[in-house]
């Protein structure tokens, strides 16, 4: 039985045996104690190793990004000496994120928005639980983590889009600023450094948020981002195929998409310092 015919095959069970579909990430979570944990964690019914839910196309394009806005901030601060490396981050950075907005349609199981998503009602109802008292573990991404997935691609495609219309006031400029004016390219430079405050505060409290989950509700979700892995799921909660080759078309098409469009823009004018 192929790979993906036999994870779904496995999910079917899992529905049957735990009372939920444990295809659905935001409805298929794991207890996890209050406070101390027990000396074994294994769940009745629980799959005796762990199980693949982070592809590895995913975890390499969360990581990725972890680089190249850190790179971007690291040459932002060193100044114009930098600014070639700062606009190499801001390619890397619209490309992986290009990548991943294309994935959350295309990927596997888990990395597909339809899988994790979720409306305010079921926001609310984790939010009630972080404090520990019923905190329940997902398989994938929780509808908290969900929102904060968006609101990160969201700022750093707006951040990366408006670096190709910026300038830095001083001998450079972004490689789309040829299209738009002088004062233009100013305003839209006036948003790029907002926005960069903007990432600052929502990347604070990201990695807050999984200290958080990791030391008070002893839900460690750093971990499975590096190996892919979670323990003590229901059987059947991992997926079947991660997916690569159609993970390296789409990273390639974004590559040149953006490199053509990058090619074919026009000068900015002299007199734009």
């Amino acid at each position: 039985m192929p790979k993906d015919r036999a994870a779904d095959a496995n999910a079917a069970h899992a529905e049957a045996v735990y009372g939920h579909d444990e295809a659905c990430v935001s409805e298929s979570e794991v207890p996890v104690a209050r406070q101390s944990r027990p000396t074994s964690t294994a769940l009745p019914g629980a799959a005796a190793g762990p199980q693949l839910v982070w592809d590895l196309p995913l975890r390499v394009s969360h990581w990725g990004l972890v680089l190249t806005v850190t790179g971007s901030f690291v040459t932002h601060y060193i100044g114009s000496a930098a600014f070639t490396w700062h606009v190499w981050c801001g390619y890397s950075t619209l490309t992986l994120v290009a990548f991943r907005l294309a994935w959350g349609w295309i990927g596997p199981r888990y990395a597909r928005f339809a899988s994790f998503v979720r409306g305010p009602a079921a926001v609310i109802a984790h939010l009630r639980t972080v404090g520990g008292r019923g905190y329940r573990r997902s398989t994938g991404h929780s509808p908290l983590g969900a929102w904060m997935i968006l609101l990160l691609l969201a700022l750093l495609l707006a951040q990366a889009l408006t670096g190709l219309f910026a300038n830095d006031e001083v001998t450079s400029v972004g490689p789309l600023a040829g299209y738009v004016s002088h004062a233009t390219s100013n305003r839209v430079s006036s948003w790029h450094e907002f926005l960069s405050d903007l990432i600052l505060g929502a990347v604070a409290l990201h990695v807050a948020a999984a200290v958080y989950y990791w030391v008070v509700l002893g839900d460690n979700l750093i971990g499975p981002l590096v190996t892919g892995y979670k323990h003590e799921l229901p059987s059947g909660s991992g997926i079947g195929s991660q997916r690569l080759v159609a993970a390296l078309v789409t990273l390639l098409g974004a590559a040149a998409l953006l490199f053509w469009i990058v090619s074919r823009a026009p000068e900015p004018p002299d007199l734009l310092f």
